[in-house]
């Protein structure tokens, strides 16, 4: 019966995934669920549906920290660019 309910809970939690907007919520829903679909996986012996979601697990954390590293690097040139650009030094 758990098993069950597990296996509903991380489809439930991977479609939810579409309805974000923000891409970051949706990356982080995503991980969430293959963890779910991973522990599913694990129980009812299937290796196609372990690997198949630690590939989109894995997807989703590393797009999720490449993004919030681009991010900070923008940040820190633009910070960068604005301390320039006051003082009157051309980038």
């Amino acid at each position: 019966m758990w098993l069950n309910a597990l296996g509903w809970t991380a489809t439930a939690f991977f479609a939810s995934s579409y309805f974000f907007k923000k891409a970051a919520a949706l990356r982080k829903i995503q991980a969430a669920a293959a963890v779910l679909w991973i522990i599913y996986g694990f129980e009812i012996h299937s290796a196609p549906v372990v690997v198949s979601n630690l590939m989109v697990g894995i997807a989703a954390i590393y797009t999720s920290l490449r993004l919030k590293r681009d991010r900070e690097g923008l940040t820190e040139t633009n910070i960068g660019a604005s301390a320039n650009e006051t003082r009157g030094v051309a980038p």
